[in-house]
């Protein structure tokens, strides 16, 4: 009688050691809502890695998108590019203020939006554009930037990916006007559920401040700088508990800990899979000179949709979890509705999602489990 093999997870929480006395601390002390000691701590760190001007500790990255639709003053009709190849949310914030969603395609090395298309698909309503760094490689900012400079939009940089990359030597969350970021217990940093707003426009900044806070001045109360808290615009509640910034803390605090083996396995995958796959006609991920990226995903675009089910279900069989990702929000229901595809269309975006396999990948991977996953993909019979 064969024993199964253990399973080996798409993901797995990792905990760095901390995390459990500083939840303790936070709520054994008088500031368990928001805006405690540790959401300030969090926040210095989140703007000292990402280089930004300021950071604003949210609920989830959702919520922080739907903030830079507010902070933009999006109105019924306005248009905010972006690609089809990312998570709903990226659209959603923006379909909440009655803004619609332009869907561009995204290159095939890098699963980004493709800049060459990004022009054309530019009206006299459009006011922002938003990048996704997908797998953490940043986007070909510089010729985004300029495209965006020219007409007038803003660049909003969904990071949920990217957190710890960098592009030309710029941190990834410092390079748009505002920019997201994503502590869902998916990500190489967590704290279950939560975000960041990353702000790099100091009068933003202040009213991001306002809105967070459910529309009020709260925050400068507390800090003495008016008598009263007052409503003074449009806001929702938008701020974690600072138990969970404290776990959050925790992860921050040993980042490079965390990064490191994630950094080594992602290399593992490449040197051991990127023969084999250009041999087999399978795309791998692509790195442009200049990005630095976290090791947040090593996939695999399989040449055909029929290879992509094949891949996974033989990995399966080996008790190995390796899924595809996104639906394309063009294609989907909501995404019908609400918003619009680019004159362009997105035929990259379909053939992606149709084929793309994601491996197991996060800090405490063995080389045994790693070996057995690259066994795998080796043994399927493309």
């Amino acid at each position: 009688m064969s024993v199964a093999l253990p399973p080996i997870p798409f993901t797995k929480p990792y905990l760095a050691g901390d995390e459990l006395s500083y939840l303790t601390e936070a709520f054994s002390g008088p500031a368990v809502v928001g805006d405690g000691p540790y959401t300030a701590r969090a926040n210095e760190l989140i703007t000292k890695i990402t280089g930004g001007l300021g950071s604003l500790l949210t609920t989830s990255c959702t919520h922080a998108l739907e903030m830079t639709a507010l902070l933009l003053d999006l109105e019924p009709g306005d248009e905010v590019i972006m690609p089809s190849f990312t998570f709903v949310s990226t659209a959603n914030a923006y379909a909440l203020r009655g803004a619609i969603p332009v869907f561009v395609d995204i290159r095939p090395d890098t699963l980004n939006l493709d800049e060459a298309q990004l022009e054309a698909a530019i009206t006299d309503r459009t006011k922002a554009v938003v990048v996704v760094h997908y797998g953490g490689v940043a986007c070909a900012m510089d010729e985004i930037s300029a495209i965006a400079r020219k007409h007038g939009i803003a660049v909003i940089e969904d990071n949920a990916h990217g957190f710890g990359g960098s592009y030309d030597g710029r941190p990834l969350g410092s390079l748009g006007l505002m920019a997201t970021q994503s502590w869902h217990g998916t990500k190489n940093i967590y704290c279950g559920e939560g975000g960041s707003l990353v702000v790099n426009d100091a009068d933003l900044l202040a009213r991001a401040e306002v809105i967070r806070e459910k529309g009020t001045n709260r925050s400068q109360f507390f800090r003495g700088q008016v008598d009263k808290y007052r409503w003074v615009d449009i806001g929702s509640s938008y701020l974690p508990a600072d138990p969970l910034a404290a776990f959050l803390t925790a992860q921050l605090e040993r980042f490079d800990e965390i990064q490191a083996p994630r950094l080594a396995a992602w290399d593992r995958y490449d040197e051991a899979l990127r023969d084999w796959a250009a041999a087999n006609g399978v795309a791998t991920p692509g790195v442009p000179a200049g990005c630095v990226h976290p090791a947040h995903v090593y996939y695999l675009v399989m040449p055909s949709h029929e290879q992509q089910l094949g891949l996974i279900s033989h990995l399966k069989g080996r008790n190995i979890t390796a899924p595809f990702h996104y639906v394309p929000l063009h294609s989907s229901p909501a995404g019908e509705r609400f918003g619009r595809v680019g004159p362009q269309g997105c035929a990259v975006t379909n053939r992606v999602s149709e084929s793309l396999v994601r491996l197991p990948l996060f800090t405490q991977l063995t080389a045994e489990e790693q070996a057995r996953v690259i066994d795998g993909v080796l043994s399927y019979p493309l």
